[in-house]
């Protein structure tokens, strides 16, 4: 499992009356599908939110109920249901920026012939809310929803240079204390050299650091109201050199998201 999706939540101060502990552990089971996809039993849940089985037999007894999960009698474990989906759907369609921004990663995406996506950070994770591609078919298909790494992907990068450097620091300090100490250097090391990389060229990059076989750049957006997502575009490394990379797909990435900018969103 990728250390970067299942960072446990950050518990509230005891005098925080406000918080109900009952629906942040019920939310924790539903992440846990996210960590690891498909079906999971109520041991494999225990396993991954650190809550007592019998607390976990309580929740997931309550979410089937309400239509967030569906039990499998055959493989006697759980799935998400379309109460999940819904919710999902109903975030993204109302996403103005979403909107805005998919004719003009399009027409990069169609220039380029490589896939162009908009991340929103979720906890140590950058999700997908949106990918367009080019009519390669080898483009690279992350569809909506899915996952990359917050410290070492283009998108995740590109999220961090975006943010004021005293809240990049505490991410970054999140970061480490999830990690293992051997692996915490050469990540530290790659967020620093992004954030050299946006001062001097205006984008991040990713050369094989999240994944050995891709290629990609990031730019951080930033939105009218605050929030900062992030743009990448890249690919496979057959079709994606770090020279094109560097050369034509970053300068290209830094004016879609002026372009996404001025639009006011």
């Amino acid at each position: 499992m990728n250390d970067f999706f299942d960072l446990p939540r950050r518990k509230p101060e005891e005098k925080d009356r406000k918080f109900v502990e009952a629906l942040a552990r019920g939310l924790d089971v539903l992440r846990a599908f996210s960590q690891q996809g498909g079906v999971l039993g109520n041991q494999d849940l225990a396993k991954l939110t650190g809550l007592p089985k019998p607390t976990i037999s309580r929740m997931t007894y309550t979410l089937s109920q309400l239509g967030y999960l569906s039990f499998n009698p055959q493989l006697e474990k759980y799935q998400l249901d379309a109460g999940v989906l819904a919710l999902g759907y109903a975030y993204t369609s109302n996403l103005q920026v979403r909107r805005v921004a998919k004719p003009i990663m399009e027409a990069l995406a169609g220039r380029v012939n490589v896939s162009v996506g908009l991340t929103i950070r979720e906890r140590l994770s950058m999700l997908y809310v949106e990918n367009c591609r080019g009519d390669d078919s080898q483009a690279l298909r992350m569809e909506v929803g899915s996952a990359l790494p917050l410290a070492n992907s283009a998108a995740g990068r590109a999220y961090l240079v975006g943010l004021p450097e005293d809240e990049r620091d505490m991410v970054m300090q999140e970061i480490k204390e999830r990690v293992a100490k051997d692996r915490w250097k050469p990540l530290k090391k790659g967020i620093e050299n992004a954030v050299a990389e946006f001062e001097s060229q205006g984008f991040v990059t990713s050369f094989g650091d999240w994944d050995r076989a891709v290629n990609s750049v990031g730019v951080p957006l930033q939105l009218k109201d605050g929030r900062i997502l992030a743009l990448n575009c890249g690919g496979p490394t057959y079709l994606v050199s770090e020279e094109l990379a560097l050369n034509s797909l970053g300068p290209q990435l830094v004016h879609v998201a002026r372009d996404i900018v001025a639009t006011g969103v």
